[in-house]
């Protein structure tokens, strides 16, 4: 099995820079959400935008239960979203090791 980030870099450089705790989060490129469950315990809610539908799928397949109605998942290009939906108001947008 591989371990990605072992010593949780990827979470301790988000957390630097974004305060999560009761924010409502845009992400922008969440994959098979692998960031998502690290920070969204913290978050009021998360909405996770990714054009990659696998990643979408199996995203929502391994949805932690603690986390479950806090992460919205949306199989879509940011662009797309964009245009789909009216001003949303997000206190904190991630974009983290994403192609968009």
């Amino acid at each position: 099995m591989i371990s990605i980030d072992p010593e949780e870099r990827e979470i301790r450089a988000l957390s630097d820079l974004a305060n999560f705790h009761r924010k409502h989060v845009l992400e922008i490129g969440p994959g098979t959400g692998r960031l998502t469950w690290r920070y969204a315990d913290r978050a009021a809610h998360v909405t996770a935008v990714d054009p990659w539908v696998g990643g979408i799928e199996r995203a929502r397949e391994t949805t932690p239960v603690a986390v479950a109605e806090r992460v919205e998942f949306r199989p879509a290009a940011f662009l797309d979203f964009a245009a789909d939906h009216g001003p949303s108001v997000y206190d904190v947008a991630i974009l983290s090791w994403s192609l968009c």
